[in-house]
């Protein structure tokens, strides 16, 4: 098995993504941006009442916004589960994701399930073996400042994935856009979009064990708040081919999100300090000689406690001939690393967003993710274009 010392240091991945302009810390971040009236998603106040935007949604769904607030979003009726892409709504539940609720979130295990790869193999690269996942250093504000935890709520529960801050190029240096799996918003062929969706960046800044964090202040858990998605797309083909499995929607299996701060009003962007572009012309994968995929692994053994890495030269795992052919590196990580970023060193020697997260076999000795084309520069430009200067 080759050495990922060696890996790291030839491609640099780790380098460049590591985050050395930070003017505060998040405490001393936090601090400075606390207005007297907080802004919330979706354009709710601090006194909890949704806009009149929001309440007419829900109420176009046969929702109401008071009942939904009191745990109507609760009610998984397949009459009530908002499907389609058009009609995504995510109302701020302000208090809703304390501590005890992020740490007793999920992983979506199902998903992380191989499924039947047979159809593909003929263009399939030989599976690589495992990579041992590496614990990324502290405080990770430092080192992954890009990288955070996916919260949100399904019919099975409160759930966990990973996510990273992207580059908006509408909003340069005020990115409030992060990049995600599919089956972390939506829950594809079978269902529709989850509910109670948030972002929180640099999530156990300090990677504390569950010990450490059993009595922890909110800042310990998140030091930068939560961020609540106001609006989210992911692919048509996931919406109507993803599975529990990732089934034919696998190579498909990406979204991005557009996200307010529960409280307060800078970018996310500017509140952590960094945010990677994503390339939708990454080279042939025979070309690429390390790619790192960053994420909080949640299912044994791991906890979803603390950030970690693998880095890899990719192969090629194709699900079915008639669907584009994904990324597959080895790597130990668990379910609650899907979404979670896979990067690789771009033209200009920093760090570029080309992949994420999205399935992997229940021995958990490999991940996949799809490769992001022109599928993938639609969804994420229709996100951008909608937000233009906003």
């Amino acid at each position: 098995m080759r050495s990922i010392r060696s890996l790291l240091a030839a491609t640099g991945v780790a380098a460049a993504l590591a985050l050395t302009a930070t003017a505060c810390g998040p405490e001393e971040d936090n601090a400075a941006d606390k207005p007297a009236a907080a802004e919330s998603a979706g354009g709710e106040n601090s006194g909890g009442s949704l806009s009149d935007e929001l309440a007419e949604q829900l109420k176009k769904h046969g929702v109401d916004p008071d009942k939904w607030r009191n745990g109507e979003w609760k009610n998984w009726d397949k009459d009530k589960w908002l499907r389609e892409a058009k009609d995504f709504v995510n109302p701020v539940i302000e208090g809703l994701w304390k501590p005890e609720r992020m740490k007793s979130a999920k992983d979506p295990a199902k998903t992380m399930a191989a499924g039947d790869v047979s159809g593909g193999q003929g263009v399939s690269d030989p599976e690589p073996a495992p990579v041992t996942a590496v614990r990324e250093k502290t405080p990770y504000h430092n080192y992954a400042a890009p990288v955070g935890k996916v919260f949100f709520d399904s019919p099975e529960g409160s759930m966990v994935c990973s996510g990273t801050v992207v580059k908006d190029p509408e909003n340069p240096g005020k990115s409030n856009m992060v990049w995600t799996a599919g089956h972390c918003v939506h829950a594809g062929s079978k269902g529709g979009w989850y509910r109670n969706i948030v972002f929180v960046p640099a999530y156990n800044d300090e990677g504390k064990s569950a010990a450490a964090l059993k009595n922890a202040q909110p800042q310990e858990v998140a030091p930068y708040g939560a961020y609540w998605a106001d609006w989210a797309t992911t692919s048509g083909e996931w919406i109507t081919d993803g599975g529990p499995t990732g089934g034919e929607g696998a190579p498909y299996d990406y979204a991005v999100l557009h996200v307010k701060p529960e409280r307060g009003t800078k970018s996310l962007e500017e509140t952590v300090g960094n945010a990677l572009a994503v390339d939708f012309d990454a080279p042939e994968i025979s070309r690429i000689s390390g790619m790192g995929a960053w994420g909080y692994p949640a299912a044994p053994p791991y906890d979803g406690l603390i950030m970690h890495k693998c880095v890899d030269r990719p192969g090629r795992l194709s699900i079915s001939p008639s669907t584009p052919a994904m990324y597959r590196i080895g790597c130990t990580m668990t379910g609650g690393s899907s979404g979670g970023g896979w990067f690789v060193q771009g033209r200009d020697g920093k760090s570029v967003l080309v992949s994420n997260t999205s399935i992997g076999p229940v021995t958990s000795g490999w991940l996949a993710g799809p490769h992001l084309g022109a599928g993938a520069e639609e969804v994420f430009t229709t996100m951008t274009d909608k937000f233009a200067g906003r």
